[in-house]
């Protein structure tokens, strides 16, 4: 059929709209980066925004089932609708300050490799009144999935790829493995953009793109509901906290009875002064401020200084995973059985021991001297893992 010349114009005239509207709309979301696709947050990401300011007025009687900190009923009505998020945060000093640390309700930091730390940071309480950056997101590691798996039901669990090497570090086959792939597992790879953006000058200077994947708590769970159909429960209409097992926890010491100093220091490698830790006590907060490689450890969420109310600082042995990957670079730590312990809060140190029957069984911290299981203080509890052997000043 023959067209006459003015549909020939209109036809032209829409192809070239509908072409200009497409390489627009690629150009506004993928750019050229040192000829690395960057991808940029479709919506515009202020520090730590606010969903709803809470009245300093509401009582704080509601104890958050994680580390037993204490909100308003407006708080556990967010909560109580989801379930916890696992995400994998690094700790390389060009990702300093990362986001999101300050709102977590609980985190175990060990070494992902070379001597580099990473934290698997829990949230779920912390994170109820404010969409909460997370950020640089990396790679699983077995130990880790291996925490994150206390978390009752089909906890969340967020990370960009992960060891696949096969052999006993084989984080992403494990995860196949324990039915958690396209479930409860947030990879990056399959869940991709707008969840996950990337940002190579968010710190005001350039940086690798291993240090430039970010999300937050909002798009994490509401990708989890809306893709994932996990909610507080699951599409079965099975609870999140089954087979979960709580903390017990008690009141922070009185005041009176509290030291005036004292400090946690350690390193997790010999020689790797970035890395080193010490936590300063703070006596009138009862609460212990976080020092990374010497420099106070700053969330660029809201520039406020890392804190804990509780470091349970758990011994376990550390090996390579004799994988064949690059460098032999893939740990594995005991992280199941038993093991000696140290426990930090309202500036004193208790002895203890640790333990840890299977995979999805919390870890169980009681003390070396009375056997009884200890509470913690409420408030976040940070878990660092050190190598056997390994000392602690305090």
């Amino acid at each position: 059929m023959m067209l006459n010349k003015k549909t020939l114009f209109l036809t032209s005239v829409l192809i070239y709209l509908f072409v200009t509207g497409l390489t627009f709309g690629a150009l506004k979301v993928f750019g050229s980066h040192s000829q690395v696709a960057q991808v940029v947050s479709p919506v515009t990401i202020t520090p730590a925004g606010s969903k709803f300011k809470i009245d300093p007025s509401l009582p704080k009687d509601q104890a958050c089932p994680l580390n037993g900190q204490m909100y308003t009923s407006l708080e556990k009505a967010v909560w109580e609708k989801r379930r916890p998020l696992g995400v994998m945060i690094e700790n390389h000093q060009d990702a300093r300050p990362q986001s999101g640390l300050s709102y977590s309700d609980i985190v175990y930091e060990a070494v992902a490799e070379g001597g580099i730390t990473r934290f698997l940071s829990v949230f779920y309480c912390g994170a109820s009144a404010t969409d909460v950056q997370v950020g640089p997101v990396r790679s699983a590691r077995t130990y880790f999935v291996d925490f994150i798996s206390e978390y009752g039901n089909k906890p969340l669990y967020t990370h960009v790829g992960g060891a696949n090497t096969p052999g006993p570090a084989n984080a992403l086959g494990q995860l196949d493995d324990y039915g958690w792939s396209g479930v409860n597992d947030m990879n990056q790879f399959s869940v991709g953009f707008p969840t996950f953006w990337r940002d190579y000058e968010r710190l005001g200077h350039e940086v690798a793109t291993e240090h430039t994947m970010y999300s937050t708590t909002e798009k994490l769970w509401n990708y989890a509901a809306k893709d994932r159909h996990l909610t507080n429960v699951d599409d079965k209409g099975v609870s999140w906290d089954t087979g979960f097992t709580p903390y017990t926890f008690k009141n922070d010491a009185a005041l009176a009875g509290r030291p005036a100093t004292a400090s946690v220091s350690f390193s997790f490698w010999p020689g790797y002064g970035a890395y080193e830790v010490k936590w300063v006590y703070d006596k009138a907060g009862n609460s212990y401020k976080r020092f990374n490689g010497g420099q106070p450890h700053i969330d660029r969420d809201n520039n406020q200084q890392l804190t804990t109310k509780n470091i349970a600082v758990l011994f376990m042995a550390e090996k390579n995973a004799n994988d064949g990957y690059p460098d032999n670079a893939h740990l594995l730590y005991g992280d199941k059985g038993t093991g000696n312990a140290k426990v930090f809060m309202d500036g004193t140190e208790i002895d203890a021991k640790w333990s840890k029957k299977t995979r999805t069984d919390h870890i169980v911290l009681t003390n070396a001297d009375t056997g009884k299981e200890i509470s913690f203080d409420r408030g976040r509890i940070w878990f660092e893992i050190l190598p056997v052997g390994n000392k602690v000043s305090y």
